[in-house]
């Protein structure tokens, strides 16, 4: 994989670069969020390790970029010492894929490398998805809800588009996170995140929730707005 790292504590990024070399990856990286910028959007990588903390540019104005801006959709596992809820969800919500907090085993960067890799450009469904006032188009990765447009981190996309599949059917936690990173987490901290944003999105442009937690077994979409 060519991956780009860009992180600004020296020790950091030599024992990254250093590690994914060794193990047969191609490597560039930067130490700052302008630079880093600037790779990414004239280079193609296969993955984006990127710290929150930046000089020139941080970490979530840098991904908001690559996302909004350069429409990019490399994969991108944000690396932080920040550990909040809070920050992971400002994380997902500006498009990092995952999210891993320092410090960290580099053997597990590189697995959630590939990992984000394997699943890059996989397309969930072929056919146009309608479910209540929800739509949903995989060739543009359009989304409509109530009639307004709804932007979502594409592992939101792709947790919408499982349920989409089938409406009204619970989706277990392990089966969602298989479905979706590859792998049942360590945690349910990544799968609550991403589903946090997912609803709060669609409340957003919709003005309601169709998502339902079922406790104790997982979560599924509705058709329509309950009481």
């Amino acid at each position: 994989m060519h991956i780009l790292i860009i992180e600004d504590d020296p020790a950091i990024a030599t024992n990254l670069y250093d590690f994914l070399e060794a193990r047969g990856h191609s490597v560039d990286a930067a130490a700052d969020g302008i630079t880093g910028l600037h790779l990414a959007v004239t280079q193609r990588f296969d993955g984006i390790l990127l710290d929150l903390s930046l000089p020139a540019m941080d970490g979530i104005t840098l991904c908001r970029k690559l996302r909004q801006d350069a429409n990019l959709d490399t994969p991108v596992l944000m690396l932080t010492a920040r550990d909040t809820l809070e920050d992971k969800l400002k994380g997902f919500d500006c498009g990092a894929d995952d999210y891993l907090v320092k410090p960290f085993a580099l053997k597990e960067v590189e697995a959630r490398l590939v990992a984000m890799h394997k699943r890059h450009g996989g397309k969930v469904t072929s056919r146009m998805l309608e479910t209540g006032d929800l739509t949903f188009d995989p060739k543009t990765l359009s989304i409509q809800f109530a009639g307004q447009g709804v932007k979502l981190p594409p592992k939101c996309i792709r947790l919408l588009a499982l349920m989409m599949g089938e409406p009204g059917r619970v989706f277990s936690r392990r089966e969602l996170e298989s479905e979706v990173w590859g792998d049942a987490q360590g945690t349910s901290d990544t799968l609550r995140s991403h589903m946090h944003e997912l609803r709060r999105a669609l409340s957003r442009a919709g003005g309601y929730d169709p998502i339902e937690t079922v406790h104790g077994l997982g979560y599924r979409l509705i058709s329509r707005a309950r009481a």
